[in-house]
């Protein structure tokens, strides 16, 4: 007859060694967590972040408050005689050919660009965040539709439809109209981006428990899946701030953005291209702070970018 098989005997701890008490009275010491507050406590030990949000804030604050950094009326007071001037007291970067101060032009050149800047920004943003939250979300014919008018817009570029709308309204010409017409082609990149990061998070279990108890479909997308879904897309906003920026710039440069009385960097580079080889310092410093702010948004958006990425903050 076959053996029988042996049993194991399982030891079991005397309830007075492992009191239930003692076990109650242990508390968790992790602090709750999410992707925000993991996010900030990565990007607050990068000297990247502070760099960037300190050249930032100098601009911004240049931008809102020029008067205190310059006296001298940008597009007034010019005299022909110092045409092209080097620097003197009271003038540290010089003047333009037609006699304006070369540092008061760039500082009351910040207030346009960053206006351009975030008025783009949050069109971009706006309409990026209802195409692509409608489309991923509801899927079906909305998502047919809504893709469609995103591809036609997608296909075209931007700045090529912004150079079509300038010279159209040509006679208004301001910060609202080249605004508009960069925002209005711009933001399908962002819908697109939306759009599959919600069809990622539409399937997660907090949503299906919203459904079963009854909750809306469009109070779900707004309250629950829209704001695990943003991420990705505050990255792209950061970034695109920074290109409207350069839109305008160019677009002034090729003579169909802004007029010459507003004073805008992309203005000034075109006026001072002609001087190049006499005068490069007048080409030049518009040029830097040009390349500083953009350099300082798009710096801000990768940090931005690294952090709101575990996998990312994982490989550092």
């Amino acid at each position: 007859m076959p053996s029988p098989t042996p049993r194991h005997q399982h030891y079991v701890a005397p309830l007075e060694e492992t009191p239930l008490d003692a076990i109650d009275a242990i508390k968790a010491e992790s602090k709750p967590s999410n992707l925000w507050i993991d996010a900030w406590a990565d990007v607050r030990r990068r000297p990247m972040f502070w760099i960037s949000a300190a050249l930032i804030f100098i601009i911004v604050f240049v931008a809102l408050f020029p008067g205190l950094f310059t006296n001298e009326p940008p597009n007034s007071n010019c005299q022909l005689s110092n045409s092209n001037g080097a620097p003197t007291e009271g003038h540290p970067l010089g003047f333009t050919r037609q006699g304006c101060d070369v540092w008061s032009r760039i500082v009351h050149g910040a207030s346009t660009s960053l206006s351009v800047g975030i008025i783009v920004t949050v069109l971009v943003f706006t309409l990026g965040v209802l195409f692509g939250a409608f489309a991923g979300y509801y899927g079906g014919w909305v998502d047919g539709v809504l893709s469609r008018v995103g591809d036609i817009f997608f296909s075209i570029p931007y700045i090529l439809a912004a150079v079509v709308i300038m010279s159209v309204f040509a006679e208004y010409r301001n910060v609202l109209i080249i605004s508009l017409a960069i925002g209005v082609f711009a933001w399908p990149a962002t819908a697109r981006v939306l759009r599959s990061e919600i069809l990622r998070v539409k399937n997660s279990d907090f949503v299906t428990a919203a459904t079963a108890i009854g909750v809306p479909k469009f109070k779900i997308m707004w309250a629950h899946v829209v704001p695990n879904s943003i991420a990705p897309v505050i990255v792209i906003t950061t970034i695109s701030l920074a290109a409207a920026i350069v839109a305008e710039a160019t677009l002034s440069f090729l003579g169909v953005g802004l007029p010459s009385t507003f004073m805008s960097w992309g203005n000034d580079i075109a006026q001072a291209q002609t001087t190049l080889r006499t005068a490069p310092q007048v080409l030049i410093y518009p040029s830097l702070a040009l390349s500083l702010t953009v350099f300082s948004f798009i710096m801000m958006g990768e940090v931005i970018r690294d952090a709101l990425d575990p996998k990312a903050r994982a490989r550092r």
